[in-house]
Order: structure tokens, then sequence, then C-alpha cells
């Protein structure tokens, strides 16, 4: 990283520019990013007139102003109205297609993307659990043989739903079938179990039961913590859940104890500076701590989380990278390496992916005059 004086430098518009275009082109991995936080307003629209349904607004541009976030009951009320336009299997296989195609223009090789399966059973839509993962599967093909984008899903319990809102007790209501789904998709590019929705209420000590059984089942850790609340949420992820990459996790910065645990164990972080932003979990990008983690040693990657809904991609975070955080080439190169590394290919694959990535990395570099 590029400091002056303990503060970031700004960088020239020579150099900028091609860091850019490196940030573009190199290849990358994406570990933090919903499926139905994915779906961009043209296919939202799409989806609609497949199903005759009604939207807020009936042009792309129209669409994106309501997809603006205001706050998070918006940001709830946008994402459950698109996923209600998911109504039969294959427009399941339409957005996982779309998906692809633009993390393929990104240069997305692999991505482990959640999806919130008990989300649709709840609805009411009259869907099943094998309408679900029939429409992610001739998705997930398709992706692969179209764009050679790799796919693979974290299925994840959407903890607000599994509490009863009178009381605030802990009822299980969205775990138990979220861990049934899990498993049984186990052979089919499911890869770990997640805990998403919002913190506040919802504590992770409850589902470690649901965490058990998954992990038991040959399944990985990856829940939401630290995003809404403080580190102690990130605390419960590790100590009752057993983490081992934690989703988002940004306000374990606020724990000097907690951040040395995240150093000296290396559980990587799904780091989301935009969405940390658009949500006001900060102000901006100068007040991140982002560079805080990097510089202590923490294991960081970087991701889109819902980039519609955030009017971002995984290129703009690369760019906020080396415009507001002051990355150069190798620490771009390392952030990369880092989400590869975090993922749950098997280790063959990873080998395989890094030698490609590496010897892509040296073309861009000496193609950009970045040697």
């Amino acid at each position: 990283m590029h400091r002056v004086g303990g503060s970031l430098l700004s960088l020239n518009n020579d150099l900028a520019h091609p860091l850019h275009a490196f940030a573009r082109a190199m290849p990358k991995v994406e570990l933090h990013l919903h499926l139905e936080g994915s779906i961009t307003p043209e296919t939202a629209l799409a989806l609609a007139r497949r199903h005759g349904a009604t939207l807020p607004a009936d042009d792309p541009a129209g669409l994106q102003d309501w997809f603006r976030f205001r706050d998070f009951r918006h940001f709830v009320e946008v994402y459950l109205a698109l996923s209600d336009l998911l109504r039969a299997p294959d427009d399941f296989r339409f957005i996982v297609v779309e998906l692809a195609r633009e993390l393929a223009r990104q240069n997305v090789r692999y991505a482990e993307v959640t999806f919130t399966a008990y989300t649709h059973l709840w609805q009411g839509k009259g869907l099943t659990p094998d309408d679900l993962i029939a429409g992610l599967d001739a998705g997930r093909a398709e992706a692969s043989e179209r764009f050679g984008v790799e796919l693979a899903w974290i299925i994840d319990i959407p903890r607000n739903l599994s509490f009863d809102p009178q009381t605030g007790r802990y009822t299980g209501a969205a775990s138990d079938p979220t861990v049934e789904m899990a498993l049984a998709w186990k052979d089919r590019g499911v890869v770990a179990l997640g805990l998403g929705g919002y913190e506040i209420g919802a504590p992770p000590e409850p589902f470690a039961p649901a965490f058990d059984r998954a992990r038991a089942g040959g399944l990985h850790s990856v829940p939401h913590a630290g995003e809404h609340v403080g580190p102690e949420g990130v605390w419960g992820a590790i100590r009752a859940l057993r983490a081992e990459r934690i989703g988002h996790g940004v306000r374990a910065i606020e724990d000097p104890e907690l951040v040395g645990y995240l150093v000296e164990h290396q559980i990587p972080l799904e780091l989301n500076p935009t969405s940390n932003i658009r949500l006001g979990v900060y102000p901006d990008y100068a007040s991140h701590p982002l560079p805080r983690f990097w510089d202590a040693g923490a294991y960081v990657t970087v991701n889109s989380d819902d980039p519609p809904l955030f009017n971002t991609t995984l290129n703009q975070e690369y760019h906020a990278l080396v415009d507001a955080f002051g990355f150069g080439v190798e620490d771009l190169e390392r952030v990369s390496l880092n989400a590869l590394r975090a993922s749950f290919l098997p280790e063959a694959r990873k080998a395989g992916l890094e030698a490609e990535f590496r010897a892509a990395f040296r073309h861009l570099r000496s193609d950009l005059g970045l040697l």
C-alpha cells in the first residue's frame, strides 16, 4: 500500500488508470454474494413479464432508483419483492445464468454464492425444495458451459425467521428445514451453511445445534456476523458456530483482542466496503476499517454482497481498493489469491487455479507496464 505520513497517498491519474485496468482484467474469486441480491433491474423486469407481475417501475432506470438503498426496512422490501418473482425452477436457472454472465464479464472465475432457500418456501409460492435445486443445478451447469464460471452454493438460514417476533424467543423455524436442504444438496454444489439477516435481536448462539449438524454432515460454517452488532457477534460466530470464515466481520475492529485472534488464527473476513457504506455501518471509505485489518495482518477478502442493490460490482470494489485505500498491484493480487485460498474448492483445484492466476497476473503486469 502507498502511504505518506501515515495517511493514504492519492495516486496520480497516470498510475490509477493501469491499476484500474489491471483490477478489471485480473482473474478473481468472490465469496460473499447473494443470489437473490444479484438480480439486476433488467433481470427483474424480465421475470415480471414472465409472470405478469407489477413492479414499482417498468424501465431499468426507474427500477434502479427503487433499488437504491434508503434504510434496512426498504432493503428487505426490495429483496423480498425480487424473491417473489422467482416462482418456477426455470426462474432460478435464469438468474443463475445472468449472474454467471456478469461474473464472467468481470473475470470472476469462481464464486461461492449464498442462497436463502427457506425464504422461497416461506413466501407460499407453491415451490418445493426439489424445484429450487433443479433450477440451481441447471443454472450452474449452464454457467460453466457457456461462461466458464464455476459456482458453489452456501445455503443460509434467515436468522430473523427463527425468532418469535412477539417474544423474541428462538423458535428454529427456519433452521431445521434449511439444514435439511443444505445436507441433501451437498453433492449438488452446496459447500457450506450460512446465517444471514438482521443481527440485532438474533444472536448466533441459538443456531449452534443447526451448525453442529451441518458440520457433522460435512458442510463448512460461514455465518454473517459483526455487521450491525459489535464484536460480540463475531465472538459468538467463532465460539458457538465454529465459523471458518466470517461474512462481514468489520465491527471486530472495535475489539483489539478479537482482531488479534482473527490474525493469529487467520480466519478469513469477507469484507464488503460499499455494502457497509450503503447500509450506514460506516459513513464513507475513509472511515472503513479495511486498511486497519490489512495492516494488522488479518485475512482480508473483498466482495460485493448484493451488487445491484448497492450500485456496485466486484470490479468497482477492487477500484475502491486502489482509489480509497491506496492498494498497489501486489496488494490486488494478494486480495484475489486470498479469496481463492479461503474458498472451499478442493486443494488440488485451488493449486491449479492459483497457477493460472499467477500466470495471468504476470501477463497483465507486462501488458500494462506494471512490472
